[in-house]
């Protein structure tokens, strides 16, 4: 992973999300451009429907700026079609959402390794790279559990390991502790922070609670689809 602030990971450009609705359009995000470079640990805050959502979206190639351009290292992903933005994902992003989106059946480490079993990795290349990950996640001892035999806090760490297995440039988390109980949402930043700053890792998230956004080294605030 990338050791320390160096060069820019991800930067938008005059970034605009309009919606429309018959004859109706909505301006969802407004001329945004935004820098964020290796190594930071940057929170994106604002109110319900201030755009944060859409505007980490977009930077995570999910979805698609009205106009503007998004960078992935010095690439013009905006432009990508849907194959080859998948491709990207799976090899330079990893996301992180509210809701765990575990497969049931599957145990801890299968489903951490999904992503690169997808990618027509096998697991055995990976070995080491998955000790690893279930140790600085404290998933050692449920390696073998299911999702249903987990807690809460732990599930959302399965999910952080499985956007981390890939070694990927730029985690982005959208609300990563929003349904978690204040304690093991902090629990859960801490971790975050911890891999941000042992490991240089590049982490993008969208956060409506101070006390999360206080883990990161810089906030960004969107109010009515601008930053402010």
């Amino acid at each position: 992973m990338n050791q320390g602030i160096g060069n820019i990971a991800v930067e938008g450009k005059h970034i605009v999300k309009d919606f429309r609705l018959g004859a109706t359009t909505t301006k969802v995000l407004k001329d945004i451009s935004l820098q964020v470079m290796q190594g930071e640990f940057v929170s994106i805050m604002g109110p319900s429907g201030s755009g944060k959502s859409t505007l980490l979206y977009i930077l995570g190639g999910l979805d698609v700026p009205t106009s503007g351009r998004v960078l992935l290292d010095g690439t013009d992903i905006s432009c990508f079609g849907d194959e080859k933005m998948s491709r990207v994902r799976r090899q330079k992003i990893g996301f992180v959402f509210q809701f765990y989106n575990l497969i049931p059946n599957l145990s801890v480490e299968e489903n951490i390794m999904l992503p690169l079993l997808l990618d027509g990795k096998k697991m055995g290349c990976c070995r080491t790279q998955l000790e690893w990950i279930l140790e600085v996640t404290g998933l050692t001892d449920r390696r073998r559990h299911t999702p249903r035999e987990l807690s809460g806090g732990q599930q959302q760490r399965v999910a952080i390991a499985r956007a981390l297995i890939g070694n990927p440039e730029i985690l982005f988390a959208d609300e990563p502790t929003g349904n978690l109980d204040s304690r093991t949402g902090a629990g859960i930043m801490a971790l975050l922070r911890d891999i941000n700053q042992e490991t240089g890792q590049t982490i993008i998230m969208v956060t409506h609670s101070q006390e999360a956004a206080d883990s990161s080294t810089r906030m960004i605030t969107v109010q009515d689809g601008m930053i402010i």
